[in-house]
């Protein structure tokens, strides 16, 4: 797919792996829509993407939790903007901790924003695609987390599978349509993601070497789009141990409690 003058929408694209694949796409020509809850940090991102693509860029406040802000936003798209042709859901949040203790309430909230709300909008943004009657891309970030489960990620890793279920039902759904399904499953990048997530650094630490850098990948995926693959796995020592685990489940487990429940 060709980027230029495409419209990218990109959730959750006021910092991180959603800022810089905000940029990415405005440096191959696509008109970007930056959609953030944090509204104070959006308009910047717009005007980045806007100085690296020459061409207008937008920026509309967005909580995918919230059905009714998914609406309104969809609505200021159409009015302002036109179709999407391609759709990043990046948006989502992650807690790290012991499943026994953990609040049930932020439980619901990590599938209301990881996976009610990205279905929502996938939803409405794919109905779209189709009355258009031209080609398009939904990008689901979902997680290394979705294929090989780790300790103190039994709430985030079930979002993360849900993300890939779905996103492999939908692949087949869209692709007569000419409608590409891609998903990423990054392992843990350098953002402020984890200061949520773990606050207490330990799960970084353990990791050394094999934290992604959001920019470095940003490019992978505005590539996947470019070329239409179908998945996306990084690091890929990551990548190819989720598949020995499939092959060895026990010796995965004995790994990756080892490795995870490090102090």
């Amino acid at each position: 797919m060709d980027l230029t003058d495409k419209v990218v929408l990109v959730t959750g694209g006021s910092g991180g792996l959603g800022e810089e694949i905000c940029y990415e796409a405005a440096k191959k020509g696509a008109i970007v829509i930056v959609c953030a809850r944090r509204i104070n940090l959006i308009g910047k991102v717009k005007e980045q993407c806007e100085e690296l693509s020459g061409k207008a860029a937008y920026a509309f406040q967005l909580d995918v939790a919230q059905p009714e802000s998914v609406s309104s936003m969809l609505e200021k798209v159409q009015n302002e903007v036109g179709s999407v042709d391609v759709l990043v859901n990046n948006a989502g949040f992650g807690i790290f901790t012991d499943f026994v203790s953990f609040d049930m309430q932020k439980a619901y909230q990590m599938f209301e924003v990881n996976v009610l709300g990205m279905m929502v909008l996938t939803q409405q943004i794919a109905l779209g695609m189709l009355e258009a009657g031209k080609p398009g891309a939904i990008v689901n970030i979902a997680s290394m987390a979705g294929k090989m489960a780790t300790p103190k990620t039994a709430v985030y890793s079930a979002t993360k599978f849900a993300v890939l279920g779905f996103s492999n039902a939908l692949r087949l759904e869209l692709k007569p349509a000419g409608i590409h399904v891609m998903t990423v499953n990054p392992g843990p990048i350098a953002t402020n993601f984890f200061e949520q997530a773990d606050p207490s650094g330990n799960y970084l630490a353990n990791l050394g070497n094999m934290v992604l850098e959001p920019d470095v990948l940003a490019k992978a995926i505005i590539k996947g789009v470019q070329k239409s693959k179908r998945e996306i796995n990084r690091p890929r020592v990551m990548a190819a141990a989720s598949q020995l685990y499939n092959l060895f489940p026990k010796v995965g487990d004995w790994l990756a409690g080892g490795i995870f429940n490090q102090k």
